[in-house]
C-alpha cells in the first residue's frame, strides 16, 4: 500500500470513530437522547380542569408516546365539578360506583400498545368513574396499565380496588402522584418502571 493510500484509509477510519464510545454510541447521541425507551406506550388521560392534561403531555414527551384524551360525551361544567354540592354531576357519579359516564370515543388501535399510562384527577379518594368507562370500552388483556394522578391533597386511596375489575386481564402497577412532578421527576419515575 503506498503512503497516500494508507493516509487516506487512516483518515477515513479516524472520521468514522470520532465521538464513539466503547458501546459504539457517540457521546453527543447519548447526551441528546430525550425520550425514555418503552415498547409501544400510550398515554391516555381524563382532565376536568387541565391539571392532569399538563402532566400527561410531559409524560408523553418523555416517553415519545402517543397521547389521547378521555373525552366525556358531555363535558363537565364548573357546577358539575362542585364537590361541595351533593347534587352536582360529579358528586352523584362518584356516590354510585357503578356509574359509567359516557365517553365521546375510543382508541381504535389499542392493540398497537402494550403499556397504557392512564391519568386522572383524584375524586373522593379514587379515580373518576369515567376512567372505568374508558377501561371497559377497550380490550386490555395482557397489557400493563400504569395509573398516574393529580390531586389537591389526597392520595390514591382505593383507586386500584376500583380500577382493576374494569380491566381484569391487565396488569396494574401502583398509581403515581404527579401533582408536583416536573419533567425530570417524571423521567426518573418512568425509568424506574422498566
Amino acid at each position: 500500500m503506498n503512503m497516500k493510500r494508507s493516509e487516506f484509509v487512516l483518515g477515513a477510519l479516524s472520521v468514522a470513530f470520532v465521538g464513539c464510545t466503547k458501546d459504539g454510541i457517540g457521546e453527543e447521541a447519548k447526551n441528546t437522547k430525550e425520550k425514555v425507551e418503552m415498547k409501544k406506550p400510550l398515554v391516555v388521560y381524563f382532565s376536568a380542569t387541565g391539571t392532569t392534561k399538563g402532566k400527561a403531555e410531559i409524560l408523553a414527551k418523555v416517553l415519545g408516546a402517543d397521547l389521547k384524551e378521555i373525552v366525556p360525551a358531555e363535558r363537565y361544567t364548573a357546577a358539575d365539578l362542585d364537590w361541595h354540592d351533593k347534587k352536582s354531576r360529579s358528586s352523584v357519579e362518584m356516590a354510585d360506583k357503578a356509574s359509567r359516564p359516557a365517553i365521546a370515543g375510543t382508541v381504535a388501535n389499542m392493540s398497537d400498545y402494550d403499556t397504557v399510562f392512564v391519568g386522572f384527577p383524584i375524586w373522593w379518594y379514587v379515580a373518576p368513574t369515567i376512567v372505568n368507562t374508558f377501561l371497559e370500552a377497550h380490550d386490555l388483556a395482557g397489557k400493563r396499565i400504569v395509573p398516574f394522578f393529580t390531586s389537591g391533597g389526597s392520595g390514591a386511596g382505593r383507586t386500584l380496588d376500583y380500577l382493576k375489575p374494569s380491566a381484569p386481564k391487565a396488569t396494574f402497577v401502583p398509581p403515581k402522584n404527579l401533582t408536583h412532578a416536573d419533567e425530570s421527576a417524571i423521567r426518573t419515575w418512568v425509568q424506574g418502571l422498566e
